[in-house]
């Protein structure tokens, strides 16, 4: 778990600085290296410090059209550095960013996150299917076509944004697939991490890695826009971190890390879920599907279609 700053709301600085744990992350052999919600290039903290539900605001136009200028492009290749690095060292990196959709317009932003395989590939890129509260005023609503798993040696891992984890169908979409390491992002608090990674490890019988940014107010950058009411705003820390790993019988195996910027890494064993599987299985033996089904539409939202057939 990668729990570090952005360079915030700077794309190509926050990139090297990602990348560089990754460096670290291949250096110390780890399997998967993780980033918290919204990392590149940060989440939109602004909104609540300047009056950010205030309608046609000038100030709330800048700084969204800058948000924007600096959130990510897949079709740009944005994120093809990570793929790189995955490829050439086989490991898989799980990223939360700020995606600037082509399939949508390219002007809205989603809360997105990454899958990249030890190939090198996305594996699948999942936008947040509800923003909460004043991130509404930022991100546009996602969908379900990223509510997939992949295979890491003999884990599935499935992975949500923030307060998704407490979404419990959207959950469930993920268990019935396999998932057995479950990645939840957040942008950095340990009142968010603390209970619901051991509820959600005891309810799936999992492992739950939580991953968490941190922001302190001496990483704004005092050249942005609207910088010196940001700053004259903020508490000493946005975001504190919180990162943690709670193992499938719901007890710790790292305890949230608060106010530390750093590498965490920890060694999980497959066979540990298997064990806490033998009395509970939400997807198998103890799922009565001839009682409850879920549906689940995976199709990526679109506002067109079209036919350009002559």
């Amino acid at each position: 778990m990668a729990q570090i700053a952005p360079i915030w709301l700077n794309r190509q600085a926050t990139t090297e600085k990602m990348l560089a744990y990754v460096s670290d992350a291949i250096e110390r052999e780890c399997n998967i290296v993780v980033f918290g919600e919204a990392l590149l290039p940060g989440y939109p903290f602004w909104v609540e410090l300047t009056n950010g539900a205030l309608f046609d605001s000038q100030l709330q136009k800048e700084l969204y059209s800058h948000y924007a200028q600096q959130a990510v492009s897949v079709a740009a290749g944005d994120l093809n550095g990570f793929c790189e690095m995955a490829r050439e060292n086989k490991i898989m990196i799980v990223l939360g960013f700020i995606e600037r959709a082509e399939d949508r317009g390219g002007h809205s932003l989603y809360c997105s996150l990454a899958n990249i395989g030890t190939d090198g590939t996305i594996q699948y890129i999942h936008r947040k299917v509800m923003p909460t509260y004043e991130e509404r005023l930022v991100w546009a609503i996602g969908d379900g076509q990223g509510l997939r798993v992949s295979k890491l040696g003999a884990f599935t891992v499935g992975a949500l944004n923030c307060w998704e984890n407490w979404m419990p169908l959207i959950r469930s979409s993920l268990y019935a697939q396999g998932e057995d390491l479950h990645i939840a992002l957040w942008p950095g608090s340990v009142r968010n991490t603390t209970e619901i990674t051991r509820f959600i490890a005891k309810e799936s019988r999992s492992y739950v890695v939580s991953v968490s940014s941190i922001l302190r107010r001496t990483d704004i950058d005092q050249y942005m826009p609207h910088a010196k009411e940001i700053i004259a705003n903020s508490k000493d820390w946005l975001a504190d971190g919180g990162s943690c790993i709670a193992g499938p019988n719901g007890e710790w195996v790292m305890a949230p890390v608060a106010n530390d910027e750093r590498l965490l890494v920890a060694t999980l064993a497959h066979h540990n879920v298997l064990e806490e599987r033998q009395n509970f299985d939400p997807s198998g033996h103890y799922s009565r599907p001839d009682i409850v089904q879920l549906s689940v539409i995976r199709e990526r939202q679109a506002l067109v279609k079209f036919d350009d057939r002559d």
